[in-house]
């Protein structure tokens, strides 16, 4: 099968023998991808979605009626108020930028509890000094670390007791560049339930970047007050070039489109540019893809395993997201290795990525993306920052087949 792939018989041989002990998993995956599948396909019946809804807008953008059906189904799928789902957002975390400014005024404190979130929102928060952070508003920000990979109950309680100017509390349930687990839905219902015990007031404000249709489940489904994600990661599905979607209570969701845009206009403006199609070509294949992405991940996971590699999550775990860790303990291992995806990749095969001073992070990263879309995590990536324990955080692959030759070459270059 493998007569015209310059990778060696050994790591073919590896490969081969490692899927055949991984099909029931894999059949769990396909009955989480049939569900949600038939999610996204009667979202998009029930909103009577035709082909003039790919028209598009310029300029403002009033009566885009693609753009409001867009919306409607992303609602629907999330089970939610409202959605705003727009190219104008530059990624994920430029609408969790935008949703935060939204909900938060001068005085009022911000609760991460999952400890610090990404690198690409020290700047945002004022972690690391900036004019235009949250705390130049004089925005507060706390936090409460997850203890054993989960949330700290004692410590919310008593945050939230001891200050009544909590108004959002932040979940990241992907592990971004941390050493910890990412978030499942159950453990994130768990814990909202127990927060609006506490202060049913308070906005909680979900990061779901990564984890899209990985489980049957989103977290407004589990009483979460706003979710937030990015178009260029599942819900894109390798198609939608650019944009964010944040979700949730229509009052919360009023509030962001302002924000976004600007008061007394909000939703009703902001043009498609020919978007329309390729956000909810996307969105249609998304199910799909992310089954593609997850079981390349569970393939990573087990093979890794297999030649000595410290991973996370392990195959045999249940998946929250579409990230696998690769543990190198070792920076040159960490560097081979993502040069070994990049020369996977369909774009830029023959360049090697290095480590370099990437805007917002603040360590070097090095990232192998030879994507259709720049920067596309649901495209088959690797990146890691450049600091202990040298972790390669591998993401993305829009068929399993990709997914399974990368990991044939991944394994001869590492063992060159």
């Amino acid at each position: 099968m493998f007569e015209n792939l310059k990778t060696s018989i050994e790591s073919q041989k590896i490969v081969s023998e490692s899927e055949q002990k991984l099909k029931n998993i894999y059949q769990k995956l396909d009955n989480i991808c049939d569900y949600n599948s038939i999610k996204v396909l009667n979202a998009f019946t029930k909103n009577n979605l035709n082909e003039s809804h790919f028209n598009s807008t310029t300029g403002y953008g009033y009566n885009d009626e693609g753009r409001a059906i867009i919306e409607k189904i992303y609602a629907d799928i999330f089970h939610a108020e409202d959605a705003l789902v727009r190219s104008q957002f530059i990624s994920g975390s430029h609408a969790l930028t935008v949703c935060l400014f939204a909900l938060l005024r001068p005085n009022d404190t911000l609760l991460s509890i999952t400890g610090k979130p990404y690198d690409t929102l020290d700047e945002v928060i004022g972690l690391v000094d900036n004019p235009s952070s949250l705390k130049s508003f004089n925005i507060n920000y706390d936090q409460v670390d997850l203890i054993s990979d989960d949330f700290n109950y004692k410590e919310i309680e008593k945050k939230i007791k001891n200050n009544p100017h909590i108004k959002v509390i932040e979940i990241q349930r992907s592990k971004g560049y941390s050493t910890r687990k990412s978030l499942s839905i159950n453990k994130v219902s768990q814990v909202i339930k127990f927060i609006k015990e506490i202060n049913p007031n308070i906005i909680i404000m979900v990061d779901n970047c990564y984890c899209e249709f990985v489980s049957k489940k989103e977290p407004t489904e589990v009483g979460a007050d706003i979710v937030v994600g990015s178009l260029i990661k599942n819900l894109g599905g390798g198609i939608t070039p650019n944009g964010a979607y944040i979700v949730g209570k229509e009052k919360l969701i009023k509030l962001c489109s302002e924000r976004l845009n600007l008061p007394g206009e909000g939703k009703e403006v902001g043009p498609s540019l020919n978007m329309n199609k390729c956000i909810l070509q996307g969105l249609f294949m998304a199910p799909s893809v992310v089954n593609s992405a997850l079981k390349t991940a569970v393939l990573t996971s087990y093979v890794m395993d297999y030649l000595g590699y410290e991973v996370e999550p392990k195959y045999n775990e249940e998946r929250v997201d579409i990230v696998q860790n690769i543990i190198f303990h070792s920076p040159e291992k960490l560097i081979k290795y993502c040069q070994a995806i990049q020369s996977a990749s369909p774009i830029d095969s023959n360049v090697s990525p290095i480590p370099w001073d990437m805007p917002g992070y603040q360590n070097q990263v090095i990232m192998a993306s030879g994507s259709f879309i720049q920067g596309s995590s649901i495209e088959l990536s690797c990146d890691g920052p450049i600091r202990e324990p040298y972790i390669a955080y591998q993401q993305g692959s829009l068929t399993y087949s990709y997914g399974k030759i990368a990991i044939m070459k991944a394994i001869d270059i590492l063992n060159k």
